[in-house]
């Protein structure tokens, strides 16, 4: 194995235009206590990467490796771990957790006040080695790493979104926005027997909406068809948010999923929260979230639409993606 390795790194968060993010030469990092090092082979190109390289999300310090929807296999152990070499893993969003405090003990570790982030707090994926905690990895099965890499934190968001906009079975839900998390997120939903309508700027997601089933496939700011039960708001668009809880019937929820939302206009409350209208936000997810949404892709495989990139292209995923030119997920093909 090599000592150094390709890494992209955020220097100087902006625009992407000004170039936030550089492709280094780094060491190649070593495995701590309860660690493995894992070879990546594919990352999934993320909102949430797009908000640290532009400065939307602040930050942890400079030079941050980005990347959280990992997946690779395990090169190099740290003390105490067990996971056999050559054990095929995703490395996902949530890197850790302190595991005492009343969150964590209660089984909300999603909302822990000491919870540290791939790709923000610990250098990521978009390298050809990452370090990851063995106990928050994830085994996968074998199969083409693009479709699996969109999983590990689209997909997990996601699941755990629509948990939270309380969708109730059978029931008309509504997507605002339409790109790697909301596909797949309207797959899950429709197979639970769901009414999907997509809202959404694009028209190429449109397109791909309706090929994967939804009901009606609009402009963001159109009204859908008939009244939604449930909502869920991917854009981060806070211009969105009266306009998901209008468009809700009688007890409908929304719920937003993005980690960075722009401004939320001033609500009415008769005409955007009366009628027990609830807005929630989603915040990261836990373990138990990962575990459920993979074995329910397991047992169901999503149709997942992805544009890969070659390893030395991934700033131009980013700009893709801040761009609005990406369909379904971009991935970066790092290794094999």
């Amino acid at each position: 194995m090599a000592d150094t390795m390709t890494a992209w790194v955020v220097t100087d968060p902006g625009p992407m235009r000004t170039g936030p993010l550089k492709r280094v030469r780094l060491p190649v990092p070593g495995p701590e206590a309860g660690e493995v090092l894992v070879r990546v082979e594919v990352c999934a190109v993320c909102r949430t990467d797009l908000h640290l390289a532009e400065g939307d999300l602040p930050p942890r310090r400079r030079g941050t490796v980005p990347g959280h929807e990992v997946v690779g296999r395990v090169v190099a152990h740290g003390l105490g771990t067990r996971l056999p070499l050559g054990t095929r893993v995703g490395v996902p969003w949530l890197h850790s957790t302190c595991g005492e405090c009343r969150y964590c003990r209660r089984g909300t570790e999603n909302l822990c006040p000491y919870s540290r982030y791939t790709g923000w707090d610990v250098d990521g994926g978009y390298a050809e080695f990452v370090t990851a905690r063995e106990d928050y990895v994830y085994p996968l099965p074998e199969g083409p790493a693009d479709a699996l890499a969109p999983l590990l934190c689209a997909g997990i968001i996601g699941y755990r979104a629509l948990v939270r906009a309380d969708l109730p079975r059978g029931g008309r839900l509504g997507v605002y926005g339409f790109g790697a998390s909301a596909h797949l997120t309207a797959q899950v939903a429709m197979a639970q027997g769901a009414t999907v309508h997509v809202l959404t700027r694009s028209a190429k997601a449109r397109e791909l909406a309706l090929e994967l089933g939804a009901a009606s496939a609009g402009d963001a700011d159109d009204s859908p068809p008939e009244p939604l039960d449930a909502a869920v708001l991917f854009a981060p668009v806070g211009d969105l948010v009266p306009v998901a809880l209008r468009a809700l019937d009688r007890g409908g929820t929304l719920a937003v999923a993005g980690i960075h939302l722009s401004d939320i206009p001033v609500l009415n409350y008769e005409s955007d929260l009366f009628y027990e209208r609830t807005l929630r936000s989603v915040t990261a997810n836990t373990r138990a979230d990962g575990q459920a949404f993979l074995g329910l892709a397991v047992r169901h495989p999503p149709a997942v639409t992805t544009t890969p990139y070659p390893f030395d292209r991934a700033d131009e995923a980013l700009a893709d993606l801040a761009a609005d030119r990406v369909n379904g997920a971009a991935v970066l093909r790092i290794g094999g």
